[in-house]
């Protein structure tokens, strides 16, 4: 058995026996016995309520209402049952259900029937679920839950009893100290992040906290120190933390200026750090690059969430702790990933996308990352995780990380990164004439004896974006060992092989052009698809460039800007007139 595998089993065999711990931890302060002691303290009042910036959907109010829940894609219809009381439907959905973040749609109706169906639905959990529940009681689904129940109490306990508002505050109460009691056994990064934030929101909402509230403060405080880094990323390299991060730690900033109680030195630092990386991931059309686990972006969550930027500065061009260089020329913009693997605890969804770039100009997403699926589907998971899904170099169709394989422990610790780069250099170089990165990862030097170099340079004027693909090899390889590097395309720009397959044209929706080419290369347009779109999963290209690593380890590409924006006479580009690309599923 060789070194590499050796390190890779020993991963392995830490993570089981964190797990039991873990699980050994939580069942003696979160399982039986936490059940069984007495519950005397409960908050005499809620004092505030923390906002809730997550956008709403007063539509889904009638649905509710009827008995119909849609959550994670699995629709579910009550027939005039409580929801509480089913238990054979999808995890993912009754984490939706569990964690009340519906009732920001109730709220949003804003009607008598909407806060007496609110009611219900709480005195519901609180009459089924209160106690136990396989899923209710998760760690993750309980955070999302208090954060809920706080920030729409208002909503609720209008025109409640008293016997309901006593029932409310004991039973979130309740919630509180087992989220403080197992706060240790949450899984690392962002859900005990979310946790700790979960406790200071409440701690500071309910009256007669005290000492508790001191404790969950500072315990805040340390999480943030410990998991924003220097530049703003999280420790998880995911640029979706920072957005689920946000959106909750901002309002409980404001509650604490609305108590008039100072606010914590290590969340000031933190959300100082993380407004102007939330820009630095941004293209022109305000979506967010697809790297290590980020999807759709929640559009109107960053609108509110920026408009919390004091600074509104220009964004950084260089993320060295969290492992990201930004390259910026005219209305381009180049985002490429230059980070080695989170540790292992934190890496449950990282992407083997080492070296990995998106590339936009304007408003046109052009070279993506497939991004992440909204689908609970382990299939696509895995999919997108792999370095396929990411526009770079792969060898031999393999990934430059491994993952926990299914069995037999993936089904209950996850699919962690257990082996990948664990060196990646880098220079960065910028002058009037441009900007230049040089990168090199040793993901697939354990395996094949090959070290993966990527230099890019964006002109200043942003017209043109030249590229150097280098395969150094540390050793002799077998001759018949094949590459491809990919270039997925957005699905609404529009690709053609031109120049007998020497080149590719790309053309964006309102006109604008772009050549891409490799000298002396023969390219391919293969079918790819794009995982992260609002709507689903849509068809999509990729441009692909294929060998064998010993008879072309260099290959040089350029994508060249050769036609700006033509409108029409009716003030829309003729390319409108083909219309929008169809959804796929």
């Amino acid at each position: 058995m060789n070194i590499t595998a050796l390190s890779e089993r020993g991963r392995i065999w830490r993570l089981v026996a964190l797990y039991i711990w873990q699980r050994t931890l939580k069942w003696m302060h979160g399982g039986p016995i936490f059940r069984l002691q007495p519950f005397s303290a409960v908050p005499s009042r809620l004092l505030i309520a923390p906002q809730d910036l997550r956008t709403a959907d007063a539509t889904n109010a009638g649905d509710i209402y009827g008995g119909r829940f849609l959550f994670s894609g699995h629709l579910v219809e009550t027939q005039g049952r409580s929801p509480f009381e089913l238990n054979a439907v999808h995890p993912d959905w009754q984490r939706q259900l569990h964690g009340f973040g519906w009732l920001r749609d109730l709220r949003a109706a804003d009607s008598q029937i909407a806060r007496q169906n609110a009611r219900a639905l709480v005195e519901d959990w609180i009459r089924y679920c209160g106690k136990r529940h396989p899923v209710g009681w998760e760690a993750p689904v309980v955070t999302r839950r208090i954060l809920s129940w706080l920030a729409h109490s208002p909503f609720i306990l209008q025109d409640g009893e008293h016997d309901f508002y006593h029932a409310f505050i004991k039973s979130l109460a309740r919630q509180v100290r087992f989220l403080r009691q197992t706060i240790n056994e949450t899984n690392d990064g962002v859900e005990r992040l979310q946790a700790a934030l979960a406790i200071a929101s409440a701690c500071i909402s309910m009256a007669g906290q005290g000492r508790f509230a001191r404790q969950s403060i500072r315990r805040l405080d340390q999480e943030l120190m410990r998991q924003i880094l220097p530049d703003g990323g999280h420790v998880s390299r995911n640029p979706k933390a920072i957005i689920e991060i946000m959106a909750d730690l901002l309002p409980v900033r404001q509650a604490f200026v609305a108590q008039g109680l100072e606010i914590p030195q290590g969340m000031v630092e933190s959300v100082d750090r993380m407004m102007p990386l939330l820009r630095f991931f941004r293209h022109g059309d305000g979506a967010l690059a697809h790297f290590n686990g980020m999807g759709s972006t929640p559009s109107d969550l960053i609108a509110t969430i920026l408009a919390y930027d004091d600074a509104r500065g220009a964004p950084p061009s260089n993320a060295p702790h969290s492992g990201y260089q930004r390259l910026t020329g005219g209305d381009s913009v180049v985002v490429m990933d230059t980070g080695s693997v989170p540790e292992l605890t934190l890496s449950g969804d990282a992407h083997a996308g080492c070296l990995s770039f998106e590339f936009s100009s304007g408003a046109h997403r052009i070279v993506v990352n497939c991004g992440v699926s909204a689908k609970s589907n382990a299939i696509w998971r895995k999919v997108s995780r792999s370095t396929a899904a990411h526009s770079t170099l792969t060898v031999d169709d393999t990934s430059s990380c491994r993952f926990l394989a299914e069995k037999p422990f993936g089904h209950f610790l996850g699919a962690p990164i257990i082996s990948g780069p664990t060196r990646v250099a880098l220079d960065r170089e910028d002058d009037p004439a441009g900007s230049r990165v040089s990168a090199s990862h040793n993901g697939y030097a354990p395996e094949f004896g090959i070290n993966h170099a990527r230099e890019l340079r964006l002109a200043a004027d942003g017209t043109v974006l030249d590229g150097i693909d280098l395969l150094e090899l540390e050793g002799a390889v077998d001759p018949d060992l094949s590459f491809a590097i990919r270039f997925h395309l957005h699905p609404a720009t529009r690709a053609s092989v031109i120049r007998g397959g020497t080149a590719v044209l790309l053309v964006c929706r309102d006109g604008e052009a772009w050549e891409f080419d490799a000298p002396g290369l023969e390219l391919s347009l293969e079918e790819s698809i794009y995982l992260s779109d609002v709507y689903g999963h849509r068809k999509t290209e990729q441009i692909v460039i294929a060998g064998l690593v010993q008879e072309i380890p260099s290959v040089t590409w350029q994508f060249r800007k050769t036609a700006t924006a033509k409108l029409s006479r009716r003030g829309t580009s003729d390319f409108d007139e083909i219309g929008e690309l169809p959804l796929e599923d």
